[in-house]
């Protein structure tokens, strides 16, 4: 059994917001794979299904994104799950918009639901980091995260979180590393993020 985690704040008025990219992400695998219904469970909102010959349970924390690591937590003790096999989707200010990147630990970065979830269960899940760029003033991060995305910036979420959907077998079977590039291919293939750009 795999865990997926899409981080964000629960409620309509969070939902379109920059921190809540992970939500998203997880929606678009729900909708693609075989998935039951969401419902509520661990302190969120939970959905079991398959992708490929995984089986895989989707979680969405409502704990507010400062305390995602009690959901998180919740879930992985019931099903016993090892931190290699919980893969946590949030968003990254410090990648390009439509850029992302997979890792194995590492530093929070600032990120109050990842520091969160590592209180809770330690430090060594997987992350995907979707990339929301940075406002360029330390000052101006969190009203950046907790707006909307941008009519124009809709364009590549979608097909981002399309990619991601697409591509979740990869990630669900551990191959993080084809994954990765098979998004950067996609969103390459879109036009809509820079060449180069990280």
């Amino acid at each position: 059994m795999k865990l997926f985690v899409g981080l964000g704040n629960p409620g309509r008025a969070y939902a379109g917001n920059r921190h809540n990219i992970g939500c998203m992400a997880v929606d678009a695998i729900a909708r693609r794979h075989p998935f039951a219904p969401f419902r509520g469970r661990f302190q969120g909102q939970a959905a079991e299904g398959a992708i490929g010959r995984e089986r895989l349970i989707l979680l969405k924390p409502e704990t507010f994104m400062n305390e995602s690591g009690r959901a998180v937590g919740e879930a992985a003790r019931y099903y016993k799950i090892d931190l290699p096999d919980i893969v946590v989707f949030h968003d990254e200010l410090d990648l390009t918009p439509g850029r992302l990147r997979v890792k194995l630990g590492g530093g929070n970065a600032g990120h109050n639901g990842l520091r969160s979830i590592t209180d809770h269960i330690g430090n060594d899940y997987r992350r995907v980091r979707i990339g929301i760029g940075h406002p360029g003033d330390k000052d101006r991060v969190h009203d950046y995260v907790l707006s909307n995305f941008s009519k124009a910036e809709l364009e590549w979420v979608a097909a981002i979180c399309e990619a991601i959907a697409a591509n979740a077998e990869f990630l669900a079977e551990g191959a993080d590393a084809s994954f990765q590039n098979k998004i950067f291919l996609a969103m390459r293939d879109t036009g809509l993020v820079p060449d180069g750009a990280d």
